[in-house]
């Protein structure tokens, strides 16, 4: 595996990105203010866990900020069935979103595994 010299040449940070974007996007509009602003805040905290975990001084603690932004993944995805069940998204964007971020856990699990295996720890 390459060695990245900024959290911003990891994938992993890259993916984030987009999904936060098109949490954005797809709730530009939404009028629950509450709703809007969680899903949003868990995105954000995926994006940033990861990038605030690299520039952490160790494999572990760039792990342990991995999990939590792997915990914040599942909350997305836990609140794209709810955009679905109260219409605040299509079921074919909601599917989407839940795809993507089945997708992101699985390389974030990935990543970890990597790290822990790794002799820089």
């Amino acid at each position: 595996m390459t060695i990245n010299k900024d959290f911003e040449d990891l994938a992993i940070w890259k993916i984030s990105g987009e999904l936060t974007n098109l949490i954005y996007s797809d709730f530009r509009k939404c009028n629950d203010f509450a709703f809007r602003d969680q899903i949003t805040r868990a995105g954000i905290s995926v994006m940033n866990n990861i990038g605030e975990g690299f520039c952490r001084n160790s494999d572990a603690e760039f792990r342990q900020f991995l999990n939590i932004s792997k915990g914040s993944v599942g909350e997305v995805k836990s609140t794209y069935y709810i955009a679905e069940d109260q219409q605040y998204a299509d079921s074919d964007i909601t599917m989407d979103r839940r795809n993507k971020c089945q997708r992101l856990t699985n390389s974030l699990s990935s990543f970890m595994k990597y790290l822990k295996t790794s002799n820089k720890s």
